[in-house]
């Protein structure tokens, strides 16, 4: 376990130098495309690293806005507040704050830099659909990820991984409404910015990819290793088994779900690409593979 933490803190810190050389390199090529020299790659500079420094910080808040989740309710859901308090107490962590959102889609996620600044968010749909033993066992799940530091990895993943793709779309609108309007006196220099828009409108398009990538980069064992743990606090397998088998079989689309944030839930709201390709790019293990340990326990 300890060796996983020290993994994914180095994880952390590499992904952000990744995250920046991507944005730098986007910025420099787009300035040059657009005839403004080293302007564009100046203020690539300046955007990469100030997102990755808010990312860090404020990553969590970001991702709780953008999934719509709101405080939990004392007093309308202390059953959620309970849960979450006894299982923190049981692994020695500080008590995460909850969240709530407001979807009938049973799903839940974690996030937060550390332990002391963690949250897990569960939705509505969750707590109605899920027995007492199946909601302690995602919740455990989602606290094995936050003493494991997974949820500064994924949190960073995904705040980075929506700012490259907005770069990217930015790029993209940029050169149809405006592209080639700047150029160069000289023909050699001309032609060398058609280079760096062709470049820059490569780059536009595949910079998702190489985002989405960063985030597959991320190994898929944490999903495996946040059963383990989270079956091994609540000394209840079957419960998070059960639990994974009902969420996978509610045919509820979560409406805040996103490519973004998709690799933070327990399972992917976004639902299991099996077939072809697709299923290279998927966030998560196989489910049937997840059960099966959890089953084997």
């Amino acid at each position: 376990m300890y060796d996983q933490i020290s993994s994914n803190k180095f994880r952390s810190a590499a992904l952000m130098g990744v995250f920046v050389l991507l944005v730098v390199g986007i910025g420099y090529v787009f300035g040059e495309a657009m005839g403004w020299s080293y302007w564009g790659l100046l203020a690539a500079i300046g955007v990469s690293f100030a997102m990755a420094w808010g990312s860090y910080w404020y990553s969590d808040k970001i991702v709780l806005s953008m999934s719509r989740a709101r405080l939990v309710d004392r007093d309308r859901e202390p059953y959620i507040v309970n849960t979450v308090e006894g299982l923190a107490i049981a692994a020695g962590l500080p008590v995460p704050k909850a969240y709530v959102i407001d979807d009938p889609a049973p799903n839940a996620f974690a996030t937060g830099r550390n332990p002391e600044h963690a949250a897990i968010a569960v939705t509505t749909g969750l707590v109605e659909k899920l027995d007492r033993l199946e909601l302690e066992g995602v919740i455990a799940h989602e606290l094995s990820h936050v003493k494991n530091y997974d949820t500064l990895v994924q949190t960073l993943a995904a705040v980075l991984a929506g700012t490259v793709v907005l770069l990217s779309d930015w790029m993209l609108h940029s050169f149809w409404w405006g592209g080639g309007r700047r150029r160069s006196s000289n023909e050699g220099g001309g032609q060398i910015q058609i280079i760096f828009m062709v470049v820059g409108l490569v780059l536009a398009l595949l910079a998702p990819i190489f985002a989405l990538l960063i985030q597959m980069a991320i190994s898929r064992k944490r999903e495996f290793l946040a059963d383990a743990n989270g079956a091994l606090l609540t000394r209840y397998p079957a419960g998070l088994a059960g639990a994974l088998k009902k969420i996978a079989a509610d045919n509820n689309k979560l409406r805040s779900a996103n490519k973004a944030t998709a690799s933070m839930y327990i399972y992917n709201p976004l639902k299991d690409y099996r077939a072809g390709m697709n299923s290279l790019f998927n966030t998560h293990p196989p489910l049937d593979e997840r059960i099966a340990r959890l089953e084997g326990m």
